[in-house]
């Protein structure tokens, strides 16, 4: 494994490959690496198209597209990704240098965080998170929040840097490899989600578009896109945010709707923690956005865009158990088909819930 990244080592250097999603073809490998100075976090940004069979995580050479395998790098070396969030005191892993490789790639030399994983935060830990997100985006609502930034000023400041995500949450949704027409009866999915869940994940799905329409009224501001726990460290100084591969501007509710769903969707934290993590998670976003937005409205945001970020899911599990040749997974959960559709119903019953709440009838 260490051969692939042997111009980038040091004799005695020893590296650790890390987990990571293995079919995005902007991440060419993280490693552990023990160094003579200590350990370091190495993590390859690869410009190498598709990967793995999963064409719908391709990288791009468009600096705008969702994908855009240069991104993170130039989040890190230009300083946007340390400013981002610095509001709320989420930080990233400090950047340690950064290598041209000879095949093109970008080796990414950065700190290696010790603290609590995000698998394992506790509920008033997510509260905190969540708070810390809130004061972030408020921060850029307001025009302060690339304060610590050499960036263009407020409020066009998306408009002249052409490198961050141009309209991540659509272009990313929209890419989702789902074949019409769903196979809403499937007897898999019948079997485990009622009637009523079937219906609502039916309607979400055929009225994407107007969902996706209804985020783009919602203030904007600067978003990670990908908030979630194999993101996240918990250390003593606070919250550190990894992988600013996807960061741009994004509606405000998204990181805290991603928060909430993704982190329960894959089995990555006990289902029984549901509950108190979404209230925790939405009260806390919406006392950091206290004096920017109503709590109402937060809560709104957070309904719409968490709609807007998941109107695939269930269709694309649906295609995936009709399909002969499957498309490779992730690997992040590893139960079967049955155990994932019914793990995963809670959390799409209150994506329904939310859907329902803005769109009855």
């Amino acid at each position: 494994m260490s051969d692939a990244i042997a111009d980038v080592l040091q004799p005695g250097w020893v590296a650790q490959p890390l987990d990571h999603n293995p079919l995005n073809a902007a991440t060419g490998g993280i490693w552990r690496v023990r160094r003579d100075d200590g350990t370091a976090i190495l993590k390859i940004l690869w410009p190498g198209g598709t990967v793995n069979g999963r064409p719908d995580w391709a990288t791009s050479d468009d600096p705008g597209h969702w994908n855009y395998w240069r991104r993170e790098g130039l989040a890190y070396r230009t300083g946007l990704c340390s400013a981002a969030f610095a509001a709320g005191g989420i930080r990233p892993p400090a950047l340690l240098k950064t290598a041209d490789r000879y095949d093109g790639s970008i080796a990414l030399w950065l700190e290696d965080v010790r603290g609590t994983p995000g698998t394992e935060l506790t509920t008033p830990q997510f509260a905190d998170l969540a708070y810390r997100l809130g004061t972030a985006h408020a921060a850029w609502l307001a025009g302060t929040g690339q304060a610590a930034w050499p960036g263009p000023p407020a409020p066009v400041w998306w408009l002249t840097v052409d490198w961050l995500s141009r309209d991540w949450l659509r272009d990313y949704t929209l890419s989702r490899p789902v074949t019409d027409p769903v196979a809403w009866q499937h007897p898999g999915a019948v079997r485990v989600w009622p009637p009523r869940l079937l219906a609502t994940l039916r309607a979400l799905w055929e009225r994407r578009h107007a969902v996706l329409a209804e985020v783009d009224l919602l203030p904007q501001t600067l978003s990670h896109h990908d908030v979630w726990p194999m993101n996240l460290i918990v250390d003593a100084e606070g919250p550190v945010l990894f992988d600013w591969t996807f960061v741009g501007p994004g509606p405000i509710g998204e990181d805290a709707g991603n928060l909430i769903l993704d982190t329960f969707f894959d089995g990555l934290v006990p289902i029984e923690q549901f509950d108190e993590v979404c209230e925790a998670v939405c009260d806390g976003y919406a006392r950091g956005l206290a004096g920017a937005m109503e709590p109402a409205d937060v809560r709104r945001a957070i309904r719409l865009t968490a709609a807007a970020k998941y109107f695939w899911l269930a269709p694309f599990m649906l295609t995936q158990l009709t399909v002969a040749d499957r498309l490779p997974s992730v690997g992040y959960d590893t139960r079967d088909d049955l155990a994932i559709l019914a793990g995963r119903r809670p959390v799409l019953e209150l994506l329904c819930q939310w859907y329902r709440t803005d769109h009855p009838g």
